[in-house]
């Protein structure tokens, strides 16, 4: 299988609120079903950009969201660590080593210093900052924006611009327990997908604190059994990352709600059926 142009990173991601389902509940509806309230109702499968556009442009950047959007994705998942001056910028990575070959780690950088790095002014080719990401998705009508935390540390930066914008509805969060519990902290109100890396569910009580929308295991927990119990606990599944062709439509048939690819423009043919 073909590689996007720049060497990949760890592969993580999911999606974010749903589209109208069967019972006509809303994009950004809020954090979702409590845990335990019945079965989800099956909505259309999302389709999310992993990083926007990989395959094309460069990861985290602006052209490769356009492009992912371009191409039919529902919602773009991103990547946001911190500057030195608190600024959430959209990197995978602690360093700029792997994609702009600058060793320094983003956090020992400004904003400032940051804009220097990467291509010329207006070519697209530079570090954004999440802002920056949040007006080009808000520019493309229901899109959605989902935001990954490895970490709590870039939480409360993150929302803020989030609701700075007005853009709480176009907005989700991802990310590990310790990091959802972050958002959950500062935003009562805000979508979360629970990054999931183990076959169980997780406990009630974990549950009921975090209230996720979505569990997002990787695509190979992503089994029948583990999204009927999952539907069955009032929550949608997202999964992550599927490249390939066959996994697009074996997870179509399993019921997830959400998928996030690499290869957004075959993962958006496969789910309207054309391939």
């Amino acid at each position: 299988m073909a590689r996007p142009p720049l060497p990949a990173a760890s592969r993580k991601a999911s999606p974010l609120p749903a589209p109208a389902s069967a019972s006509g509940s809303a994009p950004g509806a809020g954090p979702g079903p409590a845990p335990g309230s019945g079965p989800v109702p099956a909505p259309r499968v999302l389709a999310v950009a992993h990083r926007g556009d990989p395959y094309r442009y460069r990861e985290n950047t602006l052209p490769s969201i356009g492009s992912a959007l371009a191409a039919g994705a529902d919602a773009v998942e991103v990547d946001v660590r911190l500057t030195r001056d608190g600024v959430p910028v959209l990197l995978h990575d602690a360093t700029l080593e792997r994609l702009w070959g600058d060793p320094r780690a983003v956090r020992s950088v400004t904003l400032e210093q940051l804009e220097h790095v990467g291509g010329e002014v207006g070519s697209g080719l530079r570090v954004p900052t999440l802002a920056d990401a949040v007006k080009t998705l808000t520019e493309t009508p229901a899109a959605q924006l989902l935001i990954d935390l490895d970490d709590a540390g870039p939480a409360a930066a993150a929302w803020a611009t989030v609701t700075g914008l007005g853009a709480e509805r176009r907005v989700a969060f991802c990310g590990p327990v310790a990091a959802m519990l972050a958002v959950r902290d500062i935003a009562p109100e805000a979508d979360i997908a629970l990054t999931w890396k183990q076959p169980r569910l997780p406990d009630q009580a974990l549950l009921a604190d975090l209230r996720p929308h979505y569990l997002n295991p990787p695509f190979g927990l992503a089994t029948p059994e583990f999204v009927a119990a999952a539907h069955e606990a009032g929550l949608s599944v997202s999964t992550w990352t599927a490249d390939l062709r066959r996994t697009m439509r074996r997870l179509r048939r399993t019921g997830v709600d959400s998928i996030t690819s690499n290869r957004v423009g075959l993962l958006r043919a496969v789910l309207d059926g054309a391939r």
